[in-house]
């Protein structure tokens, strides 16, 4: 297993991941729990990579949290390597949004990102694990919010996942 540490800094774009093939009836049979495959991505490079996000507290206490936890993990479950290229040392964004859309907070805001350009080599079945913090200072109780985390070189992996912000 591979884990990098990485900072990130990005432009919004529109998710264009196709959605997973799905499993044949024998597999879904013998193997009910397990997941469905990687996304099927235009970019033929990216093709057999997963992506994973946990948020850390799924529920937000503005009370006791300033910062949430945002593990994102980047796995190759096909049976050949992939190569990613990055012009700068950013790997990743993060966006902290509203329910209707609007950007609150960016990661990238808080960060130095120069232009050292870079390659990561994903072998098959590993992973690369990105685990940042990112402010809850914008967020006010009792709303719902989405945490996006994308990669603005390939902006085809991205994932979001909701969470609730309590007093």
């Amino acid at each position: 297993m591979v884990a990098v540490a990485a900072t990130a800094l990005g432009q919004e774009s529109p998710s264009t991941a196709a959605p997973a093939r799905r499993r044949g009836w024998l597999s879904r049979l013998l193997h009910p729990f397990s997941p469905e495959g990687a996304p099927q991505y235009k970019d033929a490079r990216l093709r057999g990579l997963a992506l994973e996000l946990q948020l850390t507290p799924q529920t937000v206490k503005l009370s006791e949290v300033r910062q949430l936890g945002v593990k994102v993990t980047l796995a190759n479950l096909s049976k050949r390597p992939v190569t990613l290229d990055f012009p700068t040392n950013q790997r990743i964004e993060i966006y902290l949004m509203d329910s209707t859309g609007k950007i609150l907070t960016k990661w990238s805001e808080n960060h130095a990102i120069v232009p050292k350009p870079g390659t990561i080599l994903i072998n098959p079945q590993e992973r690369i694990e990105y685990n940042e913090t990112i402010a809850t200072r914008e967020l006010m109780p009792n709303k719902v919010y989405s945490a996006e985390v994308f990669f603005p070189q390939y902006p085809e992996l991205r994932i979001r996942q909701k969470f609730l912000a309590v007093p």
